[in-house]
């Protein structure tokens, strides 16, 4: 049986798809803002995400920031559990009324100088949920926020130039 198996494994290879080319111009963006963070930054940042009551999608594209090709970890950009540890907030979602009071102490937690990217339209604006009997809609209504990242959901590279606008504000 396990012979059947390998020689299937054999003679079948590798089956994976080749690395999807998003163009010279995004590289070039994303080799820019890269190095741009690196030479404001000169340490670590360090990141709590937080998942107001979002569809998700933000966070698909947040994990995205973490392969290979986009290398946070390389430029000294790291994710982090507790707020505590957290130099910035990264949030998605419009805040649902469940998650309000688990913001605002995630907020409180964070140290000074803290900065707060609200991702998505969602957490822009509410997005298509607004404001209502469960949500509360926009980030904003909740805690402070320094720059908002639009779109359903964003793309990757629109997440580092968010985060990377915060951190921009942080030095000056």
């Amino acid at each position: 049986m396990i012979w059947k198996t390998v020689w299937q494994i054999g003679k079948t290879g590798i089956c994976s798809e080749p690395a999807p080319d998003i163009g010279a111009a995004a590289a070039q963006e994303v080799s820019r803002i890269q190095a741009e963070l690196l030479a404001i930054l000169g340490q670590a940042l360090t990141i709590r995400q937080v998942d107001a009551g979002s569809c998700n999608g933000c966070e698909l594209e947040i994990n995205a920031l973490g392969n290979p090709y986009y290398n946070l970890e390389g430029l000294g950009i790291r994710f982090v559990a507790s707020p505590r540890h957290a130099d910035l907030l990264l949030v998605t979602g419009p805040v649902s009324r469940n998650m309000e009071t688990a913001l605002k102490r995630t907020y409180e937690a964070t140290p000074e100088p803290k900065l707060v990217v609200a991702v998505g339209d969602c957490g822009c604006d509410g997005g298509i949920f607004g404001e209502s009997y469960a949500s509360c809609g926009q980030v904003a209504k909740v805690i402070p926020v320094d720059v908002t990242v639009p779109g359903c959901p964003p793309e990757p590279v629109a997440i580092l130039r968010g985060i990377l606008q915060a951190v921009r504000r942080r030095v000056r």
